[in-house]
């Protein structure tokens, strides 16, 4: 595999996590909210959770080793620098998803409030820095990729 497929490869993959943050931001969390009975929030949230390995987890996992391989194997034309401010980008998401929304989201499936969670109210006013993180990686790649057609 060539270095300038490898880098699209990774966009493909940066551009599937950006649908799925997308999906998070504008329907799953908000859909949450929504279910006002704390016995069916915490029915869906579970069903959610055991879904996110496939469709969330794997693929967020093999674009971040992707942009770490990015550092030793990307096309001449790409400068260091560029992979720097785009693993940047991943790397505070993961860091605040560590800190921040993976917390809240383990408290909130505990939480007896379910859908009237303080946590779900945190997650929503806050998770819009999570989806610009993930688009600034995606949209990083991409500029690169029309650096190397260009």
């Amino acid at each position: 595999m060539t270095e300038e497929i490898f880098l699209v490869l990774n966009l493909v993959l940066a551009f599937y996590n950006v649908g799925t943050i997308w999906a998070h931001e504008v329907d799953i969390f908000r859909t949450w909210k929504q279910l006002v009975d704390p016995k069916t929030f915490h029915i869906v949230q579970g069903v959610h959770w055991k879904k996110l390995a496939y469709w969330v987890f794997i693929p967020v996992g093999l674009g971040f080793v992707g942009s770490i391989v990015l550092f030793w194997y990307r096309p001449e034309s790409i400068q260091v620098g560029q992979v720097w401010v785009a693993f940047v980008f991943q790397f505070i998401s993961h860091f605040l998803t560590a800190i921040l929304w993976g917390q809240w989201q383990a408290k909130l499936s505990k939480d007896t409030l379910g859908s009237a969670s303080p946590y779900l109210d945190k997650i929503l006013k806050t998770h819009w820095i999570r989806t610009l993180l993930i688009n600034a990686y995606g949209f990083m790649l991409l500029y690169m990729v029309f650096q190397i057609l260009s």
